[in-house]
């Protein structure tokens, strides 16, 4: 079992995703619309677990194809069906429960793209719910030191908060 733990930012992480952009961008050249950095990582002095995550963007799941998971296998990604996900596509590079980037697949634009673009784009903007999230994560990270699934959950709900937040400035915005 992965033993849950919190790392203080490190910048590499930006790099990792770059050099990790230019190898899935060649597999994906046929279906790809747009790679992004998300997560943790991708929030510049945001503590995290060491976890590269990305987020492509497809015009639709379906042209996810056999040779795609084959195309991504090459480059160290296993596909990982879940059911429970019918939105997504998931790639993991490294072993399981101790992955060192995932990979998520999503059609452009869907609410699942914009959701994760609004809680990365929120907190690189709001360095007081940064450090708050930061904080909410290393108490999870004591609670929950070797359960990633309640540490993850344990998250959850000040995710959509933010996401919320965000949401309801963009409103505020258009209005």
């Amino acid at each position: 079992m992965e033993i849950v733990v919190v790392s203080e930012y490190d910048q590499q992480w930006i790099e990792e995703y770059v050099q990790e952009k230019v190898k899935i961008s060649r597999v994906l050249s046929d279906v790809l619309l747009r790679i992004e950095h998300i997560g943790s990582t991708s929030i510049p002095k945001l503590g995290s677990k060491p976890i590269i995550d990305m987020m492509v963007g497809v015009a639709d799941l379906q042209q996810v194809s056999e040779g795609c998971i084959t195309g991504l296998a090459g480059i160290g990604y296993e596909y990982v069906f879940k059911p429970d996900f019918p939105d997504r596509r998931f790639f993991r590079r490294g072993e399981w429960r101790a992955g060192t980037h995932h990979l998520h697949i999503y059609e452009y634009e869907s609410e699942n793209w914009i959701n994760n673009i609004l809680f990365r784009d929120y907190l690189i903007n709001d360095s007081r719910m940064m450090e708050e999230y930061y904080l909410l994560k290393k108490k999870l990270e004591q609670q929950h030191k070797h359960d990633r699934v309640a540490y993850t959950e344990g998250k959850s709900e000040f995710i959509g908060k933010v996401i919320e937040m965000a949401k309801m400035d963009i409103e505020r915005e258009d209005s």
